[in-house]
């Protein structure tokens, strides 16, 4: 069996409920040749308006996966409304426990350039309403999840009380520091069981010194942990763009790893496409997770997993619209070979 097989194997074991609060989205997006500079126009195509939002996204990728999904959060009394929630209903999202709340719902401005980087302003709009009150009356279907995934684009105070309110019941929290916080209150770090950021945001955090070169393959991740766990982390992914992740974990001394030397170390291997836009890959790559997580699978195999299903959303254009389900993704990567 090869390993594409043995990891794609995986979306058969999906299962397992997940709760996410936070953001939804109404994506504004436009392709361009290449991304404007300061001050300047560029032509760009016909605008497109995708479903998007960082939570609405990585609860869209964890349902299409299989995995049971409620959505929390709040959107507006504009037509973005009905939109944002139909698009996530129809990944298989339960959006029974969304608020309705006077005024625009949520927006993101993108651009999209011809070799699929982008550049992303959001307007919080009726995520900025999601507050500590919403939270708490929504505590009892909110802690029936196996995992509870966090982003940072809803209000601090709330995020670290689904946070406490779901580790106070049981519930695993996977954290996703995005849009990146340099200083999280010691009550979220706390709370959280799991943090999710990519290579940057990880040294800012943890005062660590980037490669010159940056080149991370010679990084020392050992010492990274380490500064992880004084920081207040037993747990860690950090995402490296193109070159795939690497997985922190403390508590995984006595298992075989992939990075020779320390088995707390797991350096994740790319999975290489051509891509067509990179906007929501993050945000898929989090969603695999956090079903794998409720699936009962260990984090780096849930970040294998993941390292597939965010490079076939790199294959197509916007966030929930270049999701794949399982059936997809096999087909795509060859895991029916087995």
């Amino acid at each position: 069996m090869s390993d594409a097989s043995e990891t794609l194997g995986l979306l058969d074991r999906i299962h397992g409920t997940v709760s996410v609060v936070g953001s939804m989205n109404a994506d504004y997006t436009v392709t361009t040749e290449r991304l404007p500079g300061p001050g300047e126009t560029v032509n760009g195509s016909p605008l497109r308006i995708l479903p998007g939002g960082k939570s609405g996204n990585q609860a869209a990728a964890a349902a299409l996966l299989g995995a049971d999904v409620r959505m929390f959060g709040a959107v507006g009394s504009d037509a973005n409304a009905d939109f944002l929630l139909g698009k996530l209903t129809d990944a298989g999202v339960d959006v029974s426990g969304v608020r309705h709340v006077t005024g625009a719902s949520g927006t993101t401005v993108i651009t999209v350039d011809a070799n699929g980087e982008n550049t992303i302003v959001y307007s919080p709009g009726s995520n900025a309403s999601v507050d500590v009150e919403y939270v708490t009356s929504a505590r009892d279907a909110l802690t029936e999840a196996d995992v509870l995934g966090l982003c940072l684009e809803s209000p601090i105070d709330t995020v670290t009380a689904a946070a406490r309110l779901c580790r106070e019941s049981g519930v695993t929290v996977l954290l996703n520091d995005s849009p990146f916080t340099p200083v999280l209150p010691p009550e979220l770090i706390a709370a959280a069981d799991i943090l999710l950021v990519n290579e940057h945001e990880m040294a800012q955090l943890l005062g660590i010194d980037e490669p010159a070169d940056g080149d991370w393959n010679g990084f020392d991740w050992t010492a990274a942990l380490e500064r992880l766990r004084a920081f207040g982390f037993e747990k860690a992914i950090v995402t490296l763009g193109g070159d795939g992740s690497v997985v922190l974990d403390a508590t995984a001394a006595g298992r075989s790893s992939a990075t020779a030397g320390d088995p707390r170390v797991t350096r994740i291997a790319p999975v290489r496409v051509d891509a067509v836009d990179t906007t929501g890959c993050g945000d898929s790559f989090m969603g695999t997770v956090l079903a794998g997580l409720a699936s009962g699978f260990e984090l780096h195999e849930a970040a294998r997993l993941a390292s597939y299903v965010s490079a076939y959303a790199a294959t197509g254009h916007g966030a929930q619209a270049s999701y794949g389900t399982a059936a997809r993704i096999r087909e795509r990567f060859g895991g029916d070979e087995r």
